[in-house]
């Protein structure tokens, strides 16, 4: 019987293991051999500034702050005149939320539900999503994503060009697939309007709304069902997994078997 998901639960190893999310699928077809150690309890990826910077943004719009801070007490001053309020690095957080909040047509895109989990199956298997803003009487969903830079720009390999960051952490990917969840989760026969509620990291950040993943939500689910079949694979065991040599899970635990000639650093980097 497949678990059923709450808040305490969805990120567990057994739900994970039950599962697949976006974030389990772009692992496996990152680094196959670091997304399989994830998953069995042997990794675990190392909370960075950015990551907790996300979180307490995402803890805010959610309504959960004040847990947040008990799970989180490093974040904070614990002394003085200060004490509870964010430490100095970490204080763009509260800019962050405030330049979202003063903007109207922000308040209106993240008006809905808040940190809804759906499941259905899809491409034979259990899928999992926690949408940050699901609208049902308007029919669309946002997620909200803390970026160092909107309008940064980064080098494509897979595109052979420039890509906005959009693409660069294959943000299309996850709104085609929340938007085909919300799909059959809910018995219809169309697509809610995807959208990404962007807000930068920098000492005045900038927001954005941004849009336009309709046309590409067909050909996403295709892609990520051609690649579905090695991932289950894997996942179960029935494949070994592959290592790529170039994550934070392979550099702590690869071997140096021999040299390597200078011209062959660039390969696959």
């Amino acid at each position: 019987m497949t678990l059923a998901l709450t808040n305490q639960n969805y990120h567990s190893n057994e739900a994970n293991r039950e599962y697949m999310s976006v974030s389990q699928f772009k692992d496996f077809t990152t680094c196959e051999a670091s997304a399989l150690a994830k998953l069995n309890g042997e990794y675990t990826d190392i909370d960075s500034d950015a990551l907790l910077l996300g979180s307490y943004v995402h803890a805010h719009f959610e309504g959960v702050l004040d847990q947040f801070r008990i799970d989180n007490p490093q974040l904070f001053l614990s002394k003085g005149d200060r004490a509870g309020q964010l430490y100095e690095k970490y204080s763009i957080a509260d800019r962050m939320i405030e330049a979202l909040e003063r903007d109207s047509f922000c308040s209106f895109v993240l008006q809905g539900e808040k940190e809804t989990i759906i499941t259905a199956e899809l491409g034979g298997i259990a899928w999992k999503a926690k949408i940050d803003v699901l609208n049902r009487e308007q029919e669309r969903f946002a997620d909200i994503k803390t970026v160092r830079d909107i309008y940064g720009r980064h080098w494509s390999n897979e595109h052979g060009a420039w890509v906005s960051f959009v693409e660069h952490y294959r943000y299309v990917l996850q709104m085609a697939v929340y938007a085909e969840l919300v799909r059959l989760s809910s018995g219809l026969d169309y697509w809610y309007e995807p959208a990404i509620v962007a807000v930068s990291k920098e000492k005045v950040p900038a927001i954005e709304v941004i849009g336009g993943f309709d046309t590409r939500i067909a050909l996403e689910l295709d892609l990520m069902k051609e690649r579905l079949p090695r991932v289950i694979a894997v996942k179960s065991g029935a494949e070994e997994p592959r290592r790529c040599e170039r994550c934070s899970y392979c550099r702590s635990t690869r071997q140096v078997s021999g040299m390597v000639h200078y011209m062959d650093l660039l390969i696959g980097s």
